[in-house]
């Protein structure tokens, strides 16, 4: 017999795979929750925004800025003023 043989009996060395690590699973943010005192300060300002004249559509927009921006701590001011300079 020649090395390039294989007897029939003789087990196949089964393939070895390699351990890929599965992807980690993406973190979910950590949201950070309004306190009462900053809604009642967005609902303030939103109401001077509505007599401003901002239609529903612009009215949206602005809240969900104020919103995010709220949560990262900034004061209404700071943050209208952040949203408007943009």
């Amino acid at each position: 017999m020649s090395d390039t043989d294989y007897s029939p009996s003789a087990p196949e060395p089964e393939p070895v795979e390699e351990a890929v690590p599965a992807p980690a699973p993406k973190k979910k943010r950590e949201s950070v929750k309004m306190t009462d005192k900053q809604k009642t300060q967005l609902t303030k300002h939103m109401d001077k925004m509505k007599k401003g004249g901002m239609d529903a559509k612009e009215m949206k927009s602005h809240r969900m800025k104020m919103m995010s921006r709220m949560r990262k701590g900034q004061s209404v001011g700071k943050a209208h003023k952040d949203i408007t300079q943009a």
